[in-house]
Parts: C-alpha cells; sequence; structure tokens
C-alpha cells in the first residue's frame, strides 16, 4: 500500500501530519475573480503550513478546475511538503458545460488515465477521485460522476473523495457508491461533515466504514468550529474515532494565510489544539498522521 504523491509513491507512514483536504489552486465559474491561481502565493501557503508542523497536503481540485499540475512537483520539492493531487470532476455548475460535453462516453477513462498515466504531460499522476453531490439529492451529473468514480476505483483501487453540498446527502452518496456501484466503504471520504452537524448521519455514515472529513474554518452560517469539537468527540464515543480525519479547504485567495484568511496553518495552529482539549492528543494526533495514510494509500492495480 502507497500514497501516490506529485512525486512518485511513498509508504503510508512516510507521510507526515497531513492537511487532508485542501485546495493550492482552483478556478471555478461560480467564484470569479477570487481563484486560487498564483504559484508564488501556493508556495508560500505551503512554507507557512510546513513552519506551523505540517509535512503534507492533499488537494482535492479535480479536472477542469485549474490544478496547475504541471507546478506541483517544483512546489512539492521546494516545500518540502508531500501533495497528493485530485482527478474527478465537480459539480457541472463549477466547470464549463463544453468541458463537461467533451468527457459524456469516456470519463471513467480519464480518471484511471490521470491516476495510471499522468495529467497531460506533466508526468504528475492523481492519487484520487474528487466527485461532488448536491443539496440533499444526487443530480444526474452527481451520479454520473459517482458511476465514473466507481468505474476507475474498481480499475485502480483508488480512493473517492465527496464534496458533500453544505455537508448534506451522505446516506444517499453512501447507498450509491458502497451500494449500488459496490465501492468498499473503507474507499469512499466524506467531505464536509461539519457544515451539516447531524449526529445520527454521521453515525450512521461511519457504521459503513466510510472517512469522516471535518474540512474547513468557520464560515458565515455553518456549523463548524463552534460545534465540530463535540460532535468529534461524539463519533469517538461511538466507536468511529478511527474513521476521522481533518482539513482545512482553502478555496478562495482571501483565505489563504499569506492574503490574511486563515489559510492552512489555522489547522494547525488553532484546530489542533482546540480538539486536543477536546479528545486529547493522542487521537488528534493520530487523526492528523495515520488516519490520512490509511484514507489514501492503495495497493495499485
Amino acid at each position: 500500500m502507497v500514497i501516490r504523491t506529485v512525486l512518485g509513491d511513498i509508504p503510508p507512514q512516510e507521510l507526515g501530519v497531513c492537511d487532508a483536504h485542501d485546495h493550492l489552486f482552483l478556478r471555478s465559474r461560480r467564484l470569479p475573480g477570487r481563484e486560487l491561481d498564483d504559484v508564488a502565493a501556493a508556495r508560500a501557503e505551503l512554507e507557512a503550513f510546513r513552519a506551523a508542523g505540517g509535512a503534507a497536503v492533499v488537494q482535492w481540485t479535480p479536472h477542469g478546475m485549474g490544478r496547475r499540475a504541471a507546478d506541483l512537483a517544483a512546489l512539492s520539492r521546494a516545500t518540502g511538503v508531500h501533495l497528493v493531487c485530485a482527478t474527478g470532476l465537480h459539480q457541472a455548475a463549477h466547470v464549463a458545460p463544453e468541458l463537461t460535453a467533451g468527457l459524456r462516453g469516456r470519463l471513467a477513462e480519464v480518471f484511471v488515465t490521470e491516476l495510471t498515466e499522468g495529467i497531460g504531460t506533466t508526468g504528475v499522476r492523481a492519487g484520487l477521485i474528487k466527485v461532488a453531490g448536491g443539496f440533499h439529492t444526487l443530480d444526474a451529473h452527481a451520479r454520473w460522476t459517482m458511476a465514473a468514480a466507481a468505474e476507475a476505483h474498481h480499475a485502480t483501487g483508488a480512493p473517492i473523495a465527496v464534496h458533500l453540498e453544505l455537508g448534506t446527502g451522505a446516506l444517499d452518496v453512501l447507498d450509491l457508491l458502497c451500494g449500488a456501484l459496490g465501492v468498499p466503504g473503507d474507499r469512499v471520504i466524506l467531505g464536509h461533515l461539519n457544515r451539516f452537524p447531524d449526529a445520527v448521519t454521521q453515525r450512521q455514515a461511519a457504521g459503513s466504514g466510510c472517512w469522516l472529513a471535518f474540512d474547513g474554518p468557520s464560515r458565515t452560517h455553518h456549523a463548524t468550529d463552534w460545534q465540530m469539537p463535540a460532535g468529534v468527540r461524539a463519533l469517538a464515543e461511538a466507536g468511529f474515532g478511527d474513521r476521522l480525519l481533518l482539513g482545512g479547504d482553502t478555496v478562495t485567495a482571501g483565505a489563504r494565510s499569506v492574503d490574511g484568511g486563515p489559510g492552512m496553518p489555522f489547522l494547525l495552529r488553532r484546530l489542533r489544539p482546540r480538539l486536543a482539549a477536546e479528545l486529547g492528543t493522542e487521537l488528534v494526533d493520530r487523526i492528523l498522521t495515520q488516519h490520512p495514510g490509511k484514507a489514501f494509500s492503495v495497493d495499485w492495480a
């Protein structure tokens, strides 16, 4: 089992302290003028994360959203931070319609190629597949992308990371991916569960064996930081402490620490000690180191 970074495959134990869901680069039609598209700023953000004790970042930016895969290897070498890149496809609203149309009939093939051969001519291989649900529902686009992700998983073993819109729809996603499409629960990572803190749904989701990602500092009208520690503690007390991941999910330029926002260091500078007070240092350390090593490692087919 190895983790596929932009510089090659590494053993899980070499990953170190990991931000399990973040973005160095991201462009979306829904966020005009707020793009993450600055290589110098990305390097500075990684250096700030490294200075805070970070060692690895899993970038969930998928196909068609400005991943800048060609720049990732140099950034990893320059900063000493392991980077894992994603293939996949986000909600239709985030990507150009002509790009989506061009992927019809070959989406799974694109995912597999980017996982096994590389992204274009960059030489960088993706290490996970990122797809997305909708708000309390799965539309036709989501079902199409998830079916392709499942096909690519079965061909490669790659994990599937899922953006849950405002944290909703977790059980529908698991019914589709793990039920109808036969993806093992431990190969699915559900993102943004902190944005919809339904303890019953979270326990039901964890019962599938999937990974539960709590990612991103508080935003307006989001029940995140102020409820997240108690919710994570409840999951741990229910026996699901070994299914948890933490991430920063920096999605706009203004959210980077080097541009005045919380950025990647916030995960270690503020959230880590807050969670340690609730859960104990030992569990938080495992969530930041051992758990990403398990969630993103693959016996590549």
